[in-house]
């Protein structure tokens, strides 16, 4: 019980890691039964499982003394006789096992991986349903974005918009840029067959 509330408490509070699902980033209340910042869900019943031994017992002296000649009186006394209960060793097994906590972390993975895997089908049954209703603005729209991402990427600057239309590949400046780039992979190209020859020139020498 004081397991599956403990785990309550941090999915409540959102104290897991979100990276790192098995660890949790305990809060002030934590720290103060666990003493420490960060745990793993499996050490939480080796954690726990020291404060449900039994303290040990006070012990109070006191002596009692008997005066001479003092008339005899009967004394009842309530004494308190502790027997095993079966609740508590159950509760401290199951905290001490391991087998079920490697169980319910292998549930938790489970349930994200299927989180994610519903987010994932959310996400594109809603761009299954964009396209659907409007294939020709989706197509544009969708052109537009991941052109301006691409540009993000590599630090460039200019007009999606323009750029998707025809004209723009038209204009004179395309066409000195055309000429540059292949005169540059000539050379490139060039370089290399001069360096491939010399380098045979020098080894038949």
């Amino acid at each position: 019980v004081v397991s599956t509330q403990s785990t309550g408490y941090i999915k409540r509070n959102k104290l897991q890691d979100p990276v790192l699902r098995d660890q949790i980033r305990c809060d002030e209340y934590l720290q103060s039964i666990f003493d420490c910042q960060a745990l793993k869900f499996s050490d939480i019943p080796f954690k726990l499982n020291p404060l449900f031994m039994q303290p040990e017992p006070i012990v109070i002296e006191h002596m009692v003394a008997v005066e001479p000649g003092e008339t005899k009186s009967v004394t009842h006394w309530d004494i308190s006789v502790e027997i095993d209960d079966s609740l508590k060793q159950q509760m401290n097994s199951f905290l001490m096992s391991t087998v079920t906590q490697q169980e319910v972390m292998s549930l938790d993975t489970k349930i994200y991986e299927t989180v994610d895997s519903i987010n994932a089908l959310k996400t594109k049954r809603e761009f299954m349903l964009s396209f659907a209703s409007d294939p020709y603005g989706f197509i544009n729209k969708w052109l537009i974005s991941q052109s301006r991402d691409l540009k993000v990427m590599l630090n460039m600057e200019g007009d999606p918009e323009e750029e998707r239309k025809v004209d723009f590949y038209q204009k004179e400046w395309l066409k000195e840029g055309v000429c540059r780039y292949f005169y540059a992979k000539v050379q490139q190209r060039r370089a290399e067959l001069e360096k491939d020859l010399g380098v045979r020139q020098l080894g038949n020498q």
